[in-house]
C-alpha cells in the first residue's frame, strides 16, 4: 500500500489495527474516534486527531490517504462504511497481520481485519468489513458474510456458512457443514454442531438456544 491510512477507532480494536498496518510499513496517518477524552492522546507518534466525521481529515481520503474502519460493533462499522462509500467513493483497505496465513486460492472483500496468526485456507470466502481475531482457523470452502465477527482462536470448519453480521465467541467451534444465521451469536467457547437460525443467541457444547 503506498498510501498512507486514517483508522476509524481508538478502542482495542483501533490499536490492533494500528499495530498491523504499521508491521506493513504502513503509514497510519492517525486515528479518528468521537470520544472527545481520546483526542490528542498519542500512541507511540501516532495521534488521536478529532471526531469520525471530522472534514477537514475526511477529504484527505481517497487522495492522500486510505481509510480502515476499527469498530467493534457492526452497526457503526456499518454506518461508517456507509458514510466513506457515499462522501469520499472509497471501500476501507484490508488489515492483514505480517503472520497470518491467507491462501491465494481463498477469495477476501474489502475493509477486513486479519489478525495474528489468524489461517485463512483454500477457497474460503470472507466478505466485506468482517473482524477476524488472532488465531483464527477459517477452513477450506467455509464462507463468511459481511460484517461478521470471529473471536480469538475460533475454528470454522470446512463448508461452515456464516451469514451477515453474526458474531463468534472466543474459542468457540463450528461442526462442518452448518449455516449461523444472519446476526446470530454464538456464546465464547461453544461447539456448535447444527444450524444457528437468523437472530438466535447459542452458547454451550452442544450449543442450544438462549
Amino acid at each position: 500500500m503506498e498510501n498512507p491510512v486514517l483508522i476509524f477507532g481508538a478502542g482495542s480494536l483501533g490499536l490492533t489495527a494500528l499495530d498491523l498496518f504499521q508491521r506493513n510499513s504502513v503509514v497510519v496517518y492517525g486515528l479518528l474516534d468521537d470520544n472527545k477524552e481520546l483526542h490528542g492522546k498519542e500512541f507511540g507518534d501516532v495521534s488521536v486527531l478529532g471526531e469520525t466525521d471530522d472534514d477537514g481529515f475526511l477529504k484527505l481520503i481517497g487522495h492522500k490517504c486510505e481509510a480502515f474502519v476499527a469498530i467493534s460493533d457492526a452497526r457503526v462499522r456499518k454506518r461508517l462504511v456507509k458514510m466513506l462509500n457515499e462522501r469520499r467513493k472509497v471501500q476501507p483497505v484490508n488489515a492483514i497481520h505480517d503472520t497470518a496465513t491467507v491462501s491465494i486460492m481463498a477469495t477476501i472483500g474489502h475493509g477486513n481485519l486479519i489478525a495474528a496468526r489468524a489461517v485463512i485456507n483454500p477457497y474460503a470466502e470472507v466478505g466485506q468489513h468482517c473482524i477476524i481475531q488472532s488465531g483464527v482457523i477459517i477452513e477450506t470452502q467455509a464462507k463468511l458474510g459481511d460484517y461478521v465477527q470471529v473471536g480469538t482462536g475460533s475454528v470454522v470448519n470446512s463448508g461452515v456458512t456464516i451469514e451477515e453480521g453474526a458474531f463468534i465467541g472466543t474459542g468457540a467451534k463450528l461442526i462442518s457443514g452448518i449455516t449461523v444465521g444472519k446476526g446470530a451469536r454464538i456464546g465464547a467457547g461453544s461447539v456448535v454442531v447444527e444450524n444457528v437460525e437468523a437472530g438466535a443467541t447459542v452458547f454451550g457444547n452442544p450449543a442450544k438456544k438462549l
